[in-house]
């Protein structure tokens, strides 16, 4: 097995890059912050997953966290000592890497055991086979922290679990636990956290055992229907709000509730 191992500039925090017997492996590494990913570990995990192309013998990317975590998402603490303007900038490039992921022409494999939040649940959502323990929790609480939710956030959960559903999920910022998780359509498969990393190293085996040819024409005629979907909205709306962000940011950072003004 290849192992190579990405150090970041964050403390104690690291992206572990595998390969073996068609498989390449992305480990997100910050356990102390439930492996939650700063703008530049972003970059880096964009930059590593266009990587696994460098091998063609690389069939199928599984995509996990390291111990009892997803990803928490990002960061928010950062967002603290950022502008705004710098703020909806890494939500750009946020959305990039989660996009880029979805757009691989391998099919990946998200590993969910414990906390997939936020952006981390996007992150989940790009995966296009989703495989969860019983400790899976999801969510997407962006109305605590004054997140607009782009509509190319909003969009993986409409076509996943449908209009209502997200309405519902986004507007209580309610934590789905893994059956709900699994029931809604967000998880593929619900197993136990002791097999999870056996069935998901299986699931990826049998996969890769595939056509490359016929795997890539069924990610690229999925995407296609997908992006066909007519878009309402602008598609430049920006990621978050002017007014509430900041105090949403601050309540996170001063664990307390936010006090958002009423227009």
């Amino acid at each position: 097995m290849q192992v190579r191992t990405t150090r970041l500039q964050e403390e104690d925090a690291k992206i572990i890059y595998q390969e073996t017997a068609g498989l390449a492996i992305i480990t997100i590494h910050r356990p102390q912050l439930k492996n939650a990913l700063t703008a530049n570990m972003w970059h880096q995990l964009a930059k590593i997953a266009l990587q696994t192309l460098d091998n063609p013998k690389n069939k199928v990317l599984i995509l996990r966290g390291s111990g009892d975590n997803f990803t928490a998402g990002s960061d928010i603490k950062e967002f603290h000592t950022i502008s705004l303007e710098e703020a909806e900038e890494a939500f750009v490039h946020m959305e990039k890497t989660i996009s880029t992921i979805e757009r691989l022409p391998i099919p990946v494999i998200g590993v969910i055991n414990g906390p997939a939040m936020g952006a981390g649940l996007e992150l989940a959502l790009a995966c296009d086979i989703r495989i969860g323990s019983e400790k899976a929790r999801m969510g997407i609480p962006v109305g605590k922290l004054g997140i607009t939710l782009n509509n190319k956030f909003a969009k993986r959960l409409v076509d996943l679990i449908g209009p209502s559903a997200t309405k519902d999920f986004v507007f209580t910022g309610r934590m789905y636990k893994a059956d709900e998780a699994y029931k809604a359509g967000l998880l593929n498969y619900l197993v136990a956290e002791k097999d999870l990393n056996k069935f998901a190293f299986r699931m990826g085996k049998l996969v890769a055992g595939m056509s490359p040819s016929s795997l890539l024409a069924v990610k690229r005629s999925v995407q296609e229907c997908l992006d066909s979907a007519p878009v309402l909205w602008k598609s430049s709306a920006p990621f978050v709000d002017h007014n509430d962000f900041p105090e949403g940011v601050r309540a996170f950072v001063e664990k307390r509730q936010p006090r958002f003004n009423r227009k």
